[in-house]
């Protein structure tokens, strides 16, 4: 990907609708592989994938490589990681269990540069994958780099507004799964019900209303074109390592 493409950010304002896969494995040629397939995004999971800096450090470049955007998931309260990944290249971040205005606020400090955030100079390596100078970096990152708030609890659901209202914040982004897990108590794994859907096409309107970008976790294709209806426009739909299962067993199911 070079500098005269529209970036992530340019392309979610004009309410184009990305896809991007999910990448668990600290294998960064993955990341090329799944942008040169189409993908318009990778997102690299340090929470529950095998990602580390030094896989998102690679992966970030190889995403770029493969003509995908590169977004990064940290692990919870990790909003160190948050400048980091920005500083190696990525365009947006996805910071997992924000449930108060106060990790709101702590995810766009990690994300923005004063004075909407406080997050610390050291962006070489980003601007030198976006064909830009320091100062042209400086210039255009607090409006280019994407900070999404997961939001995957009642407690989330009850501080959206006010999160919504945060000046820098960019978007949110459902996780369905955790949803369902935290509104039953624990007590069912049900990302595509009628109550977590019901409650993802309330997320989008408000966000969408609020000026905000809606993302969202997708476990299957069903799902994911009715988020696009419900106005996702950031979809992930797709992990690398169930997709290279899947594909390995329907090439073995060949030989039957």
């Amino acid at each position: 990907m070079t500098a005269s493409k529209p970036s992530l950010a340019a392309r979610l304002r004009a309410d184009e609708t990305v896809i991007t896969a999910w990448s668990t494995l600290a294998v960064p040629v993955l990341a090329e592989l799944l942008g040169r397939s189409g993908y318009g995004a990778v997102t690299l999971d340090m929470q529950h994938g095998a990602h580390d800096i030094a896989s998102i450090r690679e992966g970030i470049a190889a995403a770029r490589l493969g003509g995908a955007h590169a977004v990064v998931r940290p692990p919870v309260d990790d909003f160190a990681t948050v400048s980091r990944a920005f500083d190696l290249g990525a365009e947006a971040v996805i910071m997992p269990m924000v449930n108060t205005v106060e990790d709101a606020l702590a995810l766009v400090g990690a994300s923005k540069f004063p004075p909407v955030g406080v997050r610390s100079w050291g962006p070489h390596r980003a601007a030198m994958l976006q064909g830009l100078t320091p100062a042209e970096y400086l210039a255009s990152a607090n409006k280019e780099t994407v900070a999404f708030a997961m939001i995957e609890t009642p407690a989330a659901l009850d501080a959206l507004d006010e999160m919504l209202a945060v000046e820098g914040l960019d978007g949110v982004f459902i996780g369905p799964g955790d949803m369902s897990l935290t509104l039953s108590e624990g007590r069912e794994l049900a990302p595509s019900s009628e109550k977590v859907q019901t409650i993802a096409a309330d997320v989008a309107k408000r966000a969408r209303a609020a000026g905000k970008v809606a993302g969202i976790f997708c476990n299957n294709a069903a799902d994911a074109r009715s988020a696009r209806d419900m106005g996702f426009r950031f979809i992930s739909h797709g992990i690398e390592m169930s997709m290279l299962l899947e594909v390995a067993k329907a090439r073995l199911a060949e030989l039957d």
